[in-house]
């Protein structure tokens, strides 16, 4: 067949065509990423099938087909299929932050992507984090739970780790480690941090530093503790890192410490570090960090300074929207709600979302209780839809327009993903149940989205189908 470059839409322009001589199906091909992608775009009745003996082009990129059994030519048409929002499913209830408040009940002007799990990798052994360097090398770091980064170029990872600290960590369950981070200015420092639970599972913040003779390697023996946090349990150890993309600051998410229902309130309590997302500045040139002036609590003297937001369970995943600096946390429920909890990039922090007093946006373990001063989730599912929230990314990408500036999130053991915008309050819709244990979202330096399977190893590009493929209609 042919390259088709017509006018009719440019969004369909660079798709091979090429089709089956008696059946008449075309199909289109084209690729993405390094990956080649083919999809059926006509399946004729048999009746009307043409027997395809060739392809043409006019001087405009037009394409047309030679039917050989019935002697004429046909000219290929690209249509734009119509948009339509999916049906309404099972979804989350969506309130906007700060106080709850009803769904939304406008429709939204924007169209909700296809979207497809695409897989482009295999780590082997148990990935829990997806990330780059921000150094322009477009390469993907994959942190596996036993204590090693891996590093994927081109799609295809690296024999050797960039780093492995396996030998100081202790896994696994919920223990780990956990997230790599790289600052800003990467690039001039080469210092990075890891998230990590040591031999006797208390959790550790450390950072290393790449090696100078080979960009693909770090020196394990680089490392400089951060910042070391006695853990009262096994689990609800949070663990991720993360740097304010507006900022610098080092983020740091802490679980409650464990066991169930957080025996020691330590999501409410505020003399201790467990149940927060932290805020340190790890390059003031203070030892082992800084507290940012601007920290909610650092005049205080009944909070911790490094406490920038508390009332967390296990903060597994969150992230930064790049664009806007807003900030999305995924928080694991307890017996019957996973949750998502939003801050603007405008705060100045110090926001409560409300565990133990409160489960999403339901009473915790009474009928009656007061969320007076708390920050309630954004979006809440129950647990017959899942058992623990995987937090995502906002899409900043330029591949898949429908998807930009929505917030994606799925659930570890369902392995159900939804889309989450606002406009006129949150809207909320699941868009994908993938055969997978969604331990991560993470995304690469063009803002594309991924997401890892705990279980196989596997790693997803999310896309949107519609982006990829427009129908076919011959005349």
């Amino acid at each position: 067949g042919f390259v088709y470059r017509g006018p009719s839409d440019p969004q369909s322009q660079g798709i091979y065509l090429y089709a089956d001589h008696i059946a008449g199906k075309i199909w289109g091909l084209k690729q993405e990423e390094a990956v080649w992608l083919s999809q059926l775009l006509l399946d004729p009745e048999p009746e009307h099938a043409a027997w395809i003996s060739s392809f043409g082009e006019d001087q405009e990129g037009n394409l047309y087909v030679s039917d050989y059994l019935h002697g004429t030519v046909l000219r290929i048409e690209i249509l734009a299929p119509a948009t339509a929002t999916p049906s309404p499913t099972s979804t989350p209830t969506a309130t906007p932050s700060p106080s709850p408040s009803p769904t939304a009940t406008v429709t939204p002007s924007f169209t909700w992507p296809n979207i497809k799990a695409l897989l482009v990798m295999h780590s082997p052994d148990h990935p829990v984090h997806l990330t780059h360097a921000g150094d322009q090398s477009d390469r993907l770091f994959i942190v596996e739970q036993p204590g090693r980064i891996r590093i994927a170029k081109n799609r295809k990872i690296l024999g050797a780790p960039f780093l492995d600290i396996s030998d100081q960590v202790s896994c696994c369950s919920e223990r780990g480690l956990l997230s790599v981070a790289f600052p800003n200015d990467y690039v001039n420092t080469q210092l990075f941090y890891v998230n990590y639970t040591d031999k006797l599972g208390d959790t550790v913040v450390s950072e290393f530093k790449t090696m100078a003779s080979d960009e693909d390697s770090a020196d394990p023996s680089s490392e400089r503790i951060i910042l070391r946090i006695p853990q009262p349990y096994s689990n609800h150890n949070g663990g991720q890192l993360a740097f304010g993309p507006k900022d610098g600051y080092l983020y740091i998410g802490v679980g409650d410490g464990g066991n169930g229902g957080d025996p020691l309130n330590n999501g409410q309590r505020t003399d201790t570090l467990l149940g927060k997302i932290l805020r340190i500045d790890v390059a003031t040139g203070e030892q082992p960090y800084g507290i940012p002036a601007d920290n909610p609590f650092v005049d205080n003297d009944d909070y911790k300074d490094e406490i920038w937001a508390l009332g967390l369970r296990n903060p597994w995943r969150f992230s930064f929207d790049t664009l806007n600096g807003d900030l999305y946390i995924g928080d694991v429920g307890q017996d019957h709600w996973e949750e998502i909890d939003h801050q603007p990039g405008a705060s100045n922090g110090g926001e409560n979302y409300g565990w133990r007093i409160m489960e999403g946006t339901h009473c915790y373990n009474s009928a009656e209780c007061d969320p007076g001063g708390l920050t309630l989730p954004v979006v809440e599912y129950p647990h017959h839809l899942g058992c623990s929230v995987t937090g995502g990314h906002v899409y900043r990408g330029t591949a898949f327009e429908r998807m930009l500036g929505m917030y994606f999130y799925g659930d570890y053991c369902q392995g159900r993903i939804w889309g989450l915008k606002y406009e006129q309050g949150w809207h909320a819709q699941e868009l994908l149940q993938a055969p997978a244990l969604i331990s991560t979202f993470g995304e690469d330096e063009r803002g594309e989205l991924y997401f890892a399977d705990y279980g196989s190893g596997d790693i997803y590009h999310l896309i949107d189908e519609h982006a990829l493929w427009l129908p076919v209609v011959l005349r």
